[in-house]
């Protein structure tokens, strides 16, 4: 019975840190995104790929820049390419 109840415990731990990941991974909104990439509305997935290049390549920590930033640049184009496949 202890096994059992450690199970579903360890279960619903590593179900919450998922959970918490998959949130934080698509936090960033299409406007966010779109105005961090510098690309517009009705932009394809080569402009924001072209955009995605062109920023990461400043904002990289290989050319000086923030971990942080290299991110938020990476989740923006995440967030707009899959915006671009649901449609």
């Amino acid at each position: 019975m202890v096994k059992i109840i450690l199970f579903v415990g360890l279960a619903v731990l590593v179900y919450m840190w998922w959970r918490q990941r998959v949130a934080t991974a698509s936090a960033m909104r299409p406007s966010e995104a779109r105005a961090l990439l510098g690309v517009g509305e009705g932009a394809s997935a080569e402009d924001i790929r072209a955009a995605h290049r062109r920023l990461i390549a400043k904002v990289h920590p290989d050319a000086g820049g923030s971990s942080g930033l290299a991110t938020r640049v990476n989740a923006a184009r995440d967030a707009l390419i899959a915006e671009l496949s649901r449609r």
